[in-house]
């Protein structure tokens, strides 16, 4: 039977590796992560992680071996990845119940209980997410400070500081200015407030250019994505400096390196194409720069995420297979 649709419940599976080779680069490429996770959050980021890859497991378990009535593929450590990429998406102080909900929706959304083959057309884990997110939006954007002592610790992320202060009437010099801001070496490092899994830069980085030379992502949906946020972005603040960040101040929060490389990039819910890829990136990263500037939760870019992983068959059937670049 195809492991691709049979044994994996995370996104990011491909038919010419095994299940166990697959998890084992994913787990590689998110244990830089996980480390800074601990070292920021503490107990906190543990609880959830723990919950989260147990809770996908069990349920992976039993869904396989008692309603789909084949071998569980308990021990190719799929469940163990999408625990992880769960966990990475929510506060490291989520409620322990909330974790178990969402781990209960992306592996019932991606182990489909029929046994037949399908293709999510949206990330399960990023579905999930959004589930929590309209469900129990306080708890979701409720982020434990990190353990560290330093003065840029307010409880909100770097992305809400601007925010309340642009609401307040401030500008960006005014806000930049201002002692609760974090330093840029701060965001770049892990040093802020956010979902565990989102918060250390240079840790995804290392994960990602994991991923990439092991060739189990590419570089399409990363680059477009980013590469047009940092355009327009740029243009923007050059127009209006005081009322919009410097595209770097971007790149270095909210997520958008996890979205870029961990989450965007999920073959089973991206375009078969090259181009289909591009095109997926540089729409995400339109939508995401209408999200960080002119929504109301500039939080959110998983959002843009899924809409694109919903004009996906679209794109595929206009733009085909095509011929790798």
């Amino acid at each position: 039977m195809n492991s691709r649709h049979s044994t994996h419940s995370h996104p990011h599976d491909t038919a010419d590796l095994p299940a166990p080779e697959i998890n084992r680069i994913m787990f590689v490429a998110l244990l830089p992560a996980m480390v800074m996770a601990v070292i920021f959050f503490g107990f906190g980021s543990l609880k959830v992680m723990t919950v989260s890859v147990l809770t996908c497991m069990i349920l992976e378990y039993i869904i396989q071996k008692y309603i789909r009535k084949m071998p569980a593929a308990f021990g190719n450590g799929s469940a163990m990845i999408t625990g992880i990429l769960l966990a990475f998406n929510l506060p490291a102080g989520l409620p322990v119940v909330l974790v178990i909900a969402g781990s209960l929706v992306v592996v019932g959304i991606s182990q489909n209980p029929t046994g037949k083959l399908i293709r999510n057309p949206f990330n399960a884990v990023l579905t999930s997410r959004l589930l929590l997110r309209v469900l129990f939006p306080v708890q979701m954007t409720t982020w434990p400070a990190v353990i560290t002592e330093t003065d840029s610790l307010t409880g909100l992320t770097p992305l809400g500081i601007l925010k309340e202060g642009l609401g307040n009437g401030k500008n960006i010099p005014q806000i930049t200015s201002a002692t609760n801001f974090p330093h840029y070496f701060d965001m770049f490092w892990g040093n802020v407030n956010g979902s565990l899994g989102e918060i250390s830069v240079i840790a995804l980085l290392i994960g990602a250019f994991y991923l990439l030379s092991k060739k189990l992502i590419t570089w399409h949906i990363p680059v477009a994505f980013l590469g047009t946020f940092f355009l327009i972005e740029g243009i923007l603040w050059l127009v209006a400096p005081g009322r919009f960040m410097d595209p770097a101040f971007h790149l270095i929060t909210g997520g958008m390196t996890f979205m870029a490389f961990f989450m965007a990039t999920d073959p089973v819910t991206t375009p078969d194409s090259p181009k289909g890829k591009l095109l997926v990136g540089f729409g995400i990263g339109l939508i995401a720069i209408i999200i960080r500037n002119f929504g109301a939760y500039p939080e959110e870019i998983f959002l843009a995420v899924l809409i694109m992983n919903g004009l996906t068959p679209l794109i595929n059937l206009k733009t085909g297979r095509g011929i790798p670049v």
